[in-house]
């Protein structure tokens, strides 16, 4: 079969691979869409260290199932589907509770890194445990499935923070996961959404999506935006979807007193942190790590046009052309938010 390679930093090629072969539990999905992620293009320049060269990339992805193991019970060929990038055990303490985002044994589609090594779906097959398939709705397009990955992160951090209906929220980062989290906050029912990015046309996305207020932070005073529409207090609750100093301390800076902030992003694997200010002003932190079962909701939201992708899809191409827009991704080239790739 035909895959995108990344033989070296920066470098891919799109070569002849073996077929993978399902296991017992595991079914064989025909790729027909694959997403680039954002951590996809950190890997691929080595920052991350969880894209050791030589791997097949990519984790936000859909296919028709073209066989089965011989322990696959709910699925047969020729189903429609997508799939958790986590590869969790389900067995252990933390998946018995149905926090699989925590598996004491995860995996994720597509990495490379100290500890193991997983094939992803930038290719023509990806075999994947049963377990972590979700069945398409016929409405679903393959290309909006690809989205599913990214819009569950953000269902997911709505899900464990404090957010409340009529709540006023701030969103720092408008990338992918930025985009989704401004439409899955608009149907969750908050009454002010500010959105903070120092790219104008990101802001420019995240106002068609539903956002009441747009800032870009090297051109306004975030902090007097949101004193005057909220009142003076600050957002209630606020999202970082970046993952650097400057981000997460916006965040904290601009949310009231006893308010909260949900942690999503994580370039960094350390961070400045104001813990005076957190403290003295009774601030709650929360992380949230990829999705826990919220593809089923995913789904139903993109099925029922709770959710545009299209607006998140900058661009379709050719599996074959992965590697040039790889480049322009990690550029970030104006316009660009989603690839699609098409195996």
């Amino acid at each position: 079969m035909k895959a995108l390679v990344l033989t070296d930093y920066f470098q891919f090629e799109y070569q002849d691979v073996p077929e993978p072969v399902c296991g017992d539990g595991e079914v064989l999905v025909n790729v027909k869409a694959c997403a680039i992620c954002g951590s996809d293009v950190h890997g691929y320049d080595g920052k991350s260290g969880r894209r050791q060269p030589p791997i097949i990339m990519g984790h936000e992805a859909a296919g028709v199932i073209t066989a089965v193991g011989r322990e696959v019970t709910a699925y047969r060929p020729g189903d429609r589907v997508t799939f958790d990038s986590t590869v969790y055990c389900g067995k252990c303490w933390y998946c018995r509770r149905g926090l699989v985002n925590l598996c004491e044994d995860r995996m994720v589609l597509g990495v490379a890194c100290d500890e193991y090594r997983n094939s992803g779906a930038m290719a023509e097959y990806v075999a994947v445990p049963e377990r972590i398939l979700y069945r398409l709705p016929d409405e679903v397009t393959f290309h909006q499935a690809a989205v599913v990955e990214p819009l569950s992160i953000a269902v997911h951090a709505a899900a464990v923070s404090r957010l409340k209906l009529g709540d006023r929220a701030l969103v720092v980062g408008a990338g992918t996961i930025g985009l989704l989290l401004v439409q899955v906050l608009k149907a969750a029912g908050v009454t002010e959404l500010i959105v903070s990015d120092l790219d104008e046309g990101k802001l420019e996305v995240a106002r068609k999506l539903g956002a009441t207020c747009t800032v870009c932070p090297a051109k306004e005073d975030l902090a007097a935006v949101v004193a005057a529409r909220t009142g003076g207090r600050g957002a209630d609750i606020a999202f970082e979807a970046v993952g650097v100093s400057a981000t997460l301390n916006s965040a904290i800076d601009n949310v009231r007193m006893n308010g909260s902030v949900v942690m999503v992003g994580n370039v960094s694997q350390k961070v400045d942190f104001p813990l005076q200010k957190c403290v003295t002003c009774q601030i709650s932190l929360q992380g949230s790590c990829a999705s826990s079962g919220e593809y089923d909701v995913c789904l139903e939201m993109v099925r029922h046009g709770l959710i545009d992708t299209g607006s998140i899809i900058s661009k379709v191409a050719p599996l074959r052309e992965g590697g040039s827009w790889f480049d322009r991704l990690h550029a970030m080239e104006p316009g660009l938010i989603k690839v699609v790739l098409e195996p």
